[in-house]
């Protein structure tokens, strides 16, 4: 409980919130990192995504992908990435990252097409839609709930995984972490900790915002909801008011 009230203490203090390595530049570093990584992401993922979930084709090759790519150990990668470039920038950890948020982006992508009523396309191409009006029209607006789902996964794992590619001479919340034990300040690690995980709590908050806002008005609309009773040995039917038994006078 002390170490808990001292890392609380060292985040609330003013003197830590300025300057080039206060928490409030390594905030906007990890904040800048974790969002130019999932545009990244996006930009590779999403096409391949709606493509395998509009045509159908190449899923098990997507799925298989995806798997392995998870499987890669994200810090091994970072650090093998920096050994063979030589490079100690954001490079390297940006790579890694970016192979990292691919799978639930991707996974997102193509699985929300895929649960789009058929009977609903079939109908669109029974209008005349051509394929492009059904996929931007018809599949993406119903299965925006599910992409943007797959990207909120991949935000949170990449804004957690940042954290630990501070091993290298980067900024971010992270570097409380490495320079806070370098030094033996457990407060500051435990704090510049805290701080990742409010990042990652906002921006999970936001992004299920954001979940229920993209939900079409008519799929919301046409929900129907159950106005019966609960009880299940009621009758269903118009309610009949109570006769009293016997000669009424």
């Amino acid at each position: 409980m002390t170490d808990i009230l001292a890392a609380f203490a060292w985040v609330f203090d003013p003197a830590n919130w300025a300057g080039p390595s206060g928490i409030l530049a390594r905030l906007g570093e990890h904040a800048w990192y974790s969002l130019l990584t999932l545009i990244l992401a996006a930009v590779i993922a999403l096409p391949i995504g709606l493509a395998i979930g509009h045509t159908g084709r190449f899923r098990g090759l997507a799925v298989g992908v995806s798997g392995a790519l998870r499987a890669i150990p994200t810090l091994g990668l970072v650090v093998y990435l920096a050994l063979i470039t030589l490079n100690l920038s954001i490079i390297p950890p940006l790579i890694a990252l970016t192979i990292l948020a691919i799978p639930p982006v991707l996974a997102g992508a193509y699985s929300g097409l895929e649960s789009v009523d058929r009977r609903t396309i079939d109908a669109a191409r029974a209008m005349g839609m051509t394929e492009l009006q059904i996929l931007f029209k018809v599949e993406i607006p119903l299965s925006l709930p599910l992409i943007i789902g797959g990207i909120r996964s991949a935000a949170l794992q990449v804004i957690a995984t940042w954290t630990v590619a501070a091993i290298l001479p980067v900024g971010g919340l992270g570097r409380f972490l490495f320079d806070g034990l370098a030094v033996q300040r457990y407060d500051e690690m435990l704090g510049g900790s805290i701080l990742v995980i409010a990042l990652a709590l906002v921006t999970d908050g936001v992004f299920a915002i954001v979940q229920r806002l993209v939900v079409p008005r008519g799929v919301t609309a046409g929900k129907i909801q159950d106005v019966r009773s609960k009880d299940p040995w009621r009758p269903i039917g118009p309610s009949v008011p109570h006769q009293p038994v016997g000669n009424s006078s």
